[in-house]
């Protein structure tokens, strides 16, 4: 079981900023802005596009609730979707709030927020999430 499996079974604690029945999205403990959120499948699959067709699409429109709500309680100019899948075993979409381009070089420093922050982030993404 991958540590996002984990995650999204509530059996690793996570800043959770919305979900479904489906899918389950959380805040990035290293992000690159405030609001740097992922999204996963429930469902334990490596690479993204092993992901079934409807599933993958359900997973889209799901990252864009969730994109809308980023935008709503994180004023920028774009939600930037990146997908990488190196790090962890479990296919996953990154949302990152950008007022530029630049926000989404993951090169970039990462930042640290306290717990009370994160829970901060995410409790405002979960409020604006419809």
């Amino acid at each position: 079981m991958s540590i996002f499996s984990k995650i999204a079974a509530g059996e690793i604690p996570s800043y959770k900023c919305a979900e479904s029945e489906k899918f389950y999205a959380f805040l990035d403990i290293n992000p690159l802005v405030k609001g740097h959120t992922l999204v996963i499948p429930r469902r334990e699959v490596d690479y993204i596009f092993d992901m079934e067709d409807d599933e993958l699409a359900e997973m889209q429109v799901f990252a864009k609730r969730v994109a809308v709500a980023i935008k709503e309680a994180f004023p920028c100019v774009k939600v930037g979707q990146a997908v990488l899948g190196l790090e962890v075993p479990h296919a996953h979409i990154h949302l990152i709030p950008m007022q530029s381009e630049k926000d989404m070089l993951f090169s970039n420093p990462k930042l640290k927020f306290s717990p009370e922050e994160m829970e901060e982030i995410a409790a405002k993404i979960r409020q604006a999430f419809k």
